[in-house]
């Protein structure tokens, strides 16, 4: 059995222990870099060039986000060769849930505000800063993309006895919180005075934060995105400032984020580029999830974050 690691990301930049723990985990079958090969990639494979392998079997990406695959094309190719995509969401809803509940932390206790006071004009605020503090427990939160994030998020924030509801494009029912259809947004948008975006790229979620979504928002509200960037109309946003108490983003349209866009001075808005999922061994825990996985595969048994 073949195993080839490679693509966007690559095998080969791997520090050397979680190289180590590849090429035991995997054993002799595995290749490293070059034009994918084999029955089992592991990486960012070129979807046509994955396809285009007569013995494929399974892909497991390097990332939670798998935009470039999530065609209907590609689903229905994969599927007529028997083949399985796999996501590493097991990797990254920690770091991400933890991300997002540290953006809610922050705002409610105006921790990013008196960092800017402190590095401008070191004023003394603290009436304004006591007043505009919150307590997580008096406000909602709407979560837009309930999947493994979400899930996690919502056990992060048990103990702050916040009120929590979500929508998802098909509820399952066993979600840990009310959770409705996306059809709901726009009411529960209304309702909200936290909204943290946790949505994918793809066709159906572009732009789906437009104007006449940020103007159904609360005044007041908070807005959040660890999704994508593209899922936001960001003039939109910019307009809506001010109406809004503010916006905290992880990801952008375009990344990075051009160093004249008006996102970057607006008020009380507070970027990250991109490093929701990022933690320390974070490519250690991808190759353990992909090895733990490879074992499941070789006894036959259903893989973890099996997204197609």
């Amino acid at each position: 059995m073949t195993v080839w690691s490679g693509g966007d990301w690559s095998g080969a930049g791997l520090p050397d222990g979680a190289m180590t723990e590849l090429r035991a985990g995997v054993g002799e079958g595995l290749v490293v870099g070059g034009e994918p090969r084999g029955e089992i990639l592991f990486g960012q494979p070129d979807p046509e060039k994955a396809l285009a392998l007569p013995e494929l079997k399974w892909i497991q990406v390097t990332s939670a986000g798998y935009t470039r695959y999530d065609t209907d094309d590609f689903r229905e190719r994969l599927k007529a060769k028997g083949a399985v995509l796999t996501n590493s969401s097991s990797v990254f809803d920690e770091p991400c849930a933890q991300h997002l509940l540290a953006f809610l932390l922050a705002f409610a206790r105006q921790l990013p505000q008196a960092m800017v006071e402190q590095l401008g004009e070191r004023e003394w605020s603290v009436a304004r800063r006591r007043m505009d503090s919150r307590l997580l427990q008096e406000g909602r939160l709407l979560i837009v993309g309930y999947g493994a994030i979400a899930r996690r998020l919502v056990e992060l924030l048990a103990p702050f006895g916040m009120d929590v509801v979500a929508v998802r494009r098909k509820p399952t029912g066993d979600e840990a919180v009310p959770t409705y259809p996306i059809e709901r947004l726009d009411a529960l948008l209304a309702e909200a005075d936290y909204v943290a975006n946790i949505l994918p790229a793809n066709a159906s979620t572009d732009g789906l934060f437009d104007a006449g979504r940020f103007a159904r928002m609360k005044p007041g509200a908070l807005f959040f995105n660890i999704g994508r960037g593209t899922t936001v109309d960001q003039d939109a946003l910019v307009g809506a400032l001010g109406r809004l108490s503010g916006a905290y983003l992880d990801v952008t349209d375009p990344e990075p984020l051009p160093k004249e866009h008006p996102l970057w001075t607006a008020p009380n808005v507070f970027v990250t580029p991109h490093t929701a999922g990022g933690h320390q061994g974070e490519e250690a825990r991808l190759v353990r999830h992909f090895v733990a996985n490879l074992r499941r595969f070789e006894a036959g048994e259903p893989l973890t974050d099996r997204v197609m």
